[in-house]
């Protein structure tokens, strides 16, 4: 039997876990004159969901990364790079020729890769603007593309005032969709939500939030229904839930342990707490090596947050823990949100339960 949980790269088919509305909400904003902005944690499922809808439209999808991007001419390059892999040279010729600055292209005939290099002492930005527009030209063509940015709060640390730049030229472009992914809430809000910022308002924006319990705790009874009775299905399944806390990464990747122990050795009580316990050994280094780097504020405050003593802010948690005030507790939640440790849905939680389970057996 083939496991059927999957985690640590997309996410798709029979792996892939409800997300119904979403991908209909989705759906409706890039079939529209209008972009998209998707905020979420990582590891929440938002390449995934956004890919499973792309795939469903059949568009041309121009996806990238920026924390790959180191400044502005190697954004040009990788947006670049995307559009010939996609497209024959032969079709871009006469749209290439339009660019103010023709870049060198050539094919690595060992990895059968793209190459572009560009003459030196130019305008890196002109460089963008060349692409971008070439990207809404073969949209006039009849094939309205998506360029997916994900991870778009690092443009803050590409270039200054290229927020200002971009947008002057994407709200010209009538001929592609856009997609901002963003796992930085608050750095996402900022660029989209705030008045003076040159996003703002820009797109149609969307939180994705974790997955429903009972849809999540159907999706797990269907991947473990071959291995046992129904009540041993049940219960192990609302047992990961239990610990993952919905977490669509961390749900997926309990799951494929348990699921392996089971065929494995069969039926246990013990099941989800063994393979738990693996997992959390497996990187038991990391963890130590991470847990190092937290100051004594930090440290205090994720251990309050497991011993589940209510709000980091109130005031039976503070003097718990012996923080000194609710403005120092605030900075270090801030602090470890923007380091994707600690999340925030209806209370503050520990991104990876695993490390949680860690903390708790070493502190």
């Amino acid at each position: 039997m083939e496991n059927p949980f999957k985690f640590g790269t997309i996410v798709d088919g029979s792996y892939f876990t409800d997300r119904v509305e979403e991908q209909e909400k989705v759906k409706q904003v890039i079939s529209s004159e209008n972009h998209l902005i998707l905020i979420s944690p990582r590891r929440f499922g938002k390449t995934s969901l956004v890919q499973k809808v792309m795939k469903s439209l059949e568009r041309p999808v121009f996806q990238l990364n920026l924390q790959l991007v180191t400044d502005t001419e190697d954004f040009a390059a990788h947006l670049l790079k995307l559009v010939l892999r996609k497209y024959p040279m032969e079709r871009l010729k006469h749209l290439i020729s339009h660019f103010r600055f023709i870049p060198t292209i050539s094919t690595n005939p060992m990895t059968d890769g793209i190459e572009l290099s560009f003459q030196p002492s130019i305008d890196s930005f002109v460089l963008l603007e060349d692409v971008f527009i070439l990207i809404d030209k073969i949209g006039e063509r009849g094939e309205k593309p998506v360029v997916v940015l994900d991870e778009f709060q690092e443009i803050k640390a590409l270039d200054k005032n290229l927020d200002k730049k971009m947008r002057s030229i994407l709200q010209l472009h009538s001929h592609v969709n856009y997609v901002f992914l963003g796992s930085q809430e608050s750095m996402m809000e900022e660029i989209f939500e705030k008045k003076k910022s040159p996003f703002y308002h820009f797109g149609y924006l969307m939180k994705l939030d974790k997955i429903p319990y009972d849809d999540f705790l159907v999706f797990l009874k269907k991947g473990f229904c071959e291995l046992g009775e129904k009540a041993e299905v049940e219960n192990v399944s609302r047992e990961i839930l239990a610990f993952t806390r919905c977490h669509p990464y961390y749900t997926q990747q309990l799951a494929f342990q348990v699921w392996t122990l089971w065929l494995q050795k069969g039926y246990m009580d013990t099941l989800v707490a063994d393979a738990s316990l693996l997992l959390t050994q497996v990187h038991d280094m990391d963890y130590e090596r991470l847990w190092a780097t937290f100051n004594r504020t930090d440290k205090k405050v994720l251990i309050g947050l497991n011993m589940n003593l209510g709000s980091p802010t109130s005031l039976s948690f503070l003097r718990s823990q012996g923080i000194e005030s609710s403005s120092t507790a605030f900075s270090s939640l801030k602090r470890l949100s923007k380091l994707g440790y600690v999340i925030k849905n209806d209370v503050y939680e520990m991104d990876d339960p695993f490390f949680a389970q860690w903390i708790m057996k070493h502190r």
